[in-house]
């Protein structure tokens, strides 16, 4: 199982610069399955295999709303600019808030990110890579 410091280290990098596929490395690295985040908290829940879940403050992630109105092409120009590199991770997370995400899963298994909106629909499955 890993330990909420190994999560907090990788954390801190993405959220200093490092990019997303770099992330996923370390993390599944780390024996993490599935990461849920939380947009409109920042929460962030890693799980395991056995689905044991550690929980990672949100202290350092900026303070987000969520519109009501979701918009799934909002959505997609944001990751595109986002793996472009034209920006940041607190930026992206911003504007996933602003397209109306409330939650996205990245399962480690699948290599996919699912991004949901409050009601729970799906406005963007993406296929991840890994570097």
């Amino acid at each position: 199982m890993f330990t909420i410091e190994n999560i907090q280290a990788a954390e801190s990098k993405i959220k200093t610069g490092a990019d997303f596929p770099q992330f996923i490395k370390e993390i599944k690295e780390l024996g993490v399955k599935r990461n849920d985040v939380y947009v409109s908290n920042g929460l962030s829940i890693y799980f395991d295999d056995e689905d044991n879940a550690q929980q990672v403050s949100p202290d350092e992630y900026p303070t987000l709303t969520i519109n009501e109105e979701s918009s799934a092409g909002k959505l997609e120009h944001a990751l595109k600019i986002h793996q472009q590199g034209e920006t940041d991770y607190f930026t992206f997370c911003k504007q996933a808030a602003d397209a109306g995400v409330e939650k996205w899963i990245t399962d480690l298994e699948e290599m996919t990110c699912t991004y949901l909106d409050a009601g729970g629909n799906e406005l963007v499955k993406e296929k991840i890579r890994t570097v």
